[in-house]
C-alpha cells in the first residue's frame, strides 16, 4: 500500500461523471496473411490464459487516500472481446471508442480496461486502451503498450502490456532512502532557480507584456464555444497524414515540421467555427506541451507549456503560419535561457493561476488558451503484435469544463497520427475538423508550387551549349 501522489489526487478529484480522466489508444492491426480464421481467438484466448502476474501500476486499485494491490485481480473485468456490427467501418468503431471514452472506469478496480475489436473492413482488427491519468500519463501510457509489441514480424505470443515490468513499476520498489534523497535533490534545484526565474520575469514584466506583439499572455485567449461546460458524451475521430508531404511544405516555406502543424490545426479550427457561425474576432491561443528533459532519467513528466497564437483571425494561411511561428519562436528563445528547473519554477509561476482555473473550473469560459494541441513524436519502425503488423495508433486524451475540444498527434513510421476528442453537445460534427485538415495541407501544397513555379530556373552550362 502507498499513498497517493499529490498530482494521483487531483486528477481523481476532478474526476465526475461528465469529466472522465482516463487516456486511451487506439491500435488499429492488419490481420496477416494466410493467418487461420481463429487468428483473433486465439489471439484472445492466449492473452486470457496468460499466466504473467499484472505490474503495477496495473494491479493497483484505490483504497481511499492510497493505492493497493489488488489480490483478487480479475483479467475478464479488464479484458474484453467484442465484434463490430456490419459493415464494420471505420465509422463504426470510431462510434464504438466514442462511446467507451465517454465511460468511467469502475473505481473498484484497477483503473484500466483494454478491448479487442474484431469484424474491421480490411481484414483488420484493433485494440483500444484505456487508463485512468491518475496511474499513468498519456504519452507514457501509449509507449508502454508500444513496448509489449514486436519489431519482428515472427515473434509469437508477446507478454501483455499490463504484465511488462515499466519504470514506473521498478521506481516503486526503490528503497525509501532513494526516494527522499531524490526529493531532496528536487528542492535544491528548485531553490538554487529562484534567481534566474526572477530576472527573466522581470523581462518578461518589462520588455514582453503588453510591448511585444509576438508573446502571448495568459489573459488573451478570447471566448468561443470551445471553452464551455462538458457534458458526458465524447466524439472521437481520428485519420492519418503522410508525414512526407508536412516535410516537404515545412522545407519549402523554411519552418519546422511543428509550426506546419499548428498553422494546418489553425486553419482547420477556423473553417471549422466560420461553420458554426463562431469565429472569434480575436485569435485562438493553443497550449502546446514541450518536454524539458534535459537527461536520460525516467523521472515523472517534465513539461512545460508553449502558448501558441494561432492567428485564426486572419485568413490568409501564410499570414497565420507567421504568426504562429513567431509566439512560439518568442517562448522558446526564452526557455533557451534557462534549465529545466528553472523552465518549471518559472511556468508554475506565470501559469500557476490559470491551472487553478481550469482545476476548479470555476471560470471555463475565461481560460489561459482555448484548447491543447499536443504533437509526440512516435515509432518510426513497423511494429507487430503476433504477427499482425501495426497499421496505425491514434491518441485519445482529455477534455474538461472549459477545455471542450484536445488535439493530440503521434508519428508512426512515415504518418501523422492524428486523434481528435471532444464533447457531442458542445462541438456539433467535430468530425469535420478532420476534412479541415486536409484541405488546409492542400493550401500549403498549392502555395509551395506556386512559389516553386515563380523562381526562374538556373540554365546550365549544358543547356547553353545544345541552344547554341
Amino acid at each position: 500500500m502507498r499513498p497517493l501522489h499529490p498530482i494521483d489526487f487531483i486528477f481523481l478529484s476532478l474526476e465526475k461523471r461528465q469529466q472522465p480522466m482516463h487516456v486511451g489508444g487506439l491500435f488499429l492491426f492488419q490481420i496477416p496473411e494466410h493467418a487461420p480464421a481463429s487468428f483473433i481467438q486465439d489471439l484472445v484466448t492466449d492473452i486470457r490464459n496468460s499466466k504473467s502476474t499484472p505490474v503495477a501500476p496495473f494491479n493497483n486499485y484505490l483504497n481511499g487516500l492510497f493505492w493497493d494491490e489488488d489480490e483478487e485481480f480479475d483479467i475478464d473485468h479488464h479484458f474484453r472481446h467484442i465484434a463490430l456490427p456490419q459493415p464494420g467501418r471505420i465509422r463504426e468503431l470510431l462510434s464504438y471508442i466514442s462511446q467507451e471514452h465517454s465511460a468511467l472506469i469502475d473505481r473498484a478496480k484497477p483503473l484500466w480496461t483494454c478491448h479487442i475489436i474484431e469484424g474491421i473492413e480490411g481484414n483488420r482488427f484493433a485494440m483500444y486502451f484505456k487508463i485512468h491519468h491518475a496511474m499513468v500519463d498519456g504519452v507514457a501510457g501509449m509507449r508502454l503498450l508500444e513496448k509489449s509489441f514486436s519489431k519482428d514480424p515472427t515473434t509469437k505470443h508477446i507478454t501483455p502490456p499490463w504484465c511488462i515490468e515499466n519504470k514506473r513499476a521498478k521506481r516503486l520498489k526503490e528503497p525509501k532512502s532513494s526516494k527522499i534523497k531524490k526529493v531532496l535533490t528536487t528542492i535544491k534545484g528548485q531553490i538554487e532557480a529562484a534567481p534566474t526565474v526572477i530576472q527573466e520575469l522581470t523581462k518578461t514584466v518589462l520588455n514582453d507584456m503588453g510591448k511585444n506583439p509576438d508573446y502571448v499572455s495568459s489573459f488573451q485567449a478570447p471566448s468561443s464555444i470551445l471553452n464551455q461546460r462538458v457534458s458526458s458524451s465524447r466524439r472521437f475521430a481520428a485519420q492519418s497524414f503522410e508525414l512526407d508531404r508536412l516535410r516537404t511544405i515545412s522545407k519549402a516555406l523554411g519552418v519546422t515540421i511543428n509550426d506546419i502543424v499548428l498553422a494546418i490545426c489553425s486553419g482547420a479550427l477556423r473553417e471549422y467555427l466560420v461553420s458554426q457561425d463562431s469565429l472569434p474576432k480575436k485569435p485562438l491561443i493553443a497550449m502546446v506541451p514541450a518536454s524539458i528533459r534535459d537527461d536520460d532519467s525516467d523521472v515523472s513528466n517534465r513539461i512545460t507549456m508553449i502558448l501558441a497564437n494561432l492567428g485564426t483571425h486572419k485568413e490568409d494561411p501564410l499570414e497565420r503560419l507567421n504568426i504562429v511561428q513567431r509566439s512560439v519562436q518568442n517562448a522558446k528563445q526564452r526557455f533557451k535561457r534557462m534549465n529545466a528547473n528553472q523552465i518549471l519554477n518559472y511556468s508554475a509561476f506565470v501559469y500557476g493561476p490559470a491551472g487553478l482555473n481550469i482545476l476548479s473550473g470555476m471560470m471555463p469560459k475565461r481560460q489561459a488558451f482555448n484548447l491543447v494541441i499536443s504533437n509526440v513524436p512516435g515509432p518510426r519502425e513497423p511494429l507487430y503484435w503476433n504477427g499482425a503488423q501495426l497499421d496505425a495508433l491514434y491518441p485519445a486524451s482529455i477534455v474538461l469544463d472549459g477545455q471542450a475540444l484536445n488535439i493530440t498527434m503521434t508519428s508512426y513510421q512515415d504518418k501523422l497520427e492524428v486523434g481528435l476528442i471532444a464533447c457531442r453537445h458542445a462541438l456539433p460534427k467535430m468530425q469535420n475538423l478532420l476534412t479541415h485538415l486536409e484541405d488546409e495541407i492542400i493550401k500549403f501544397e498549392k502555395i509551395v508550387q506556386t512559389q516553386q513555379k515563380k523562381i526562374p530556373q538556373k540554365t546550365t552550362d549544358d543547356q547553353v551549349l545544345k541552344q547554341a
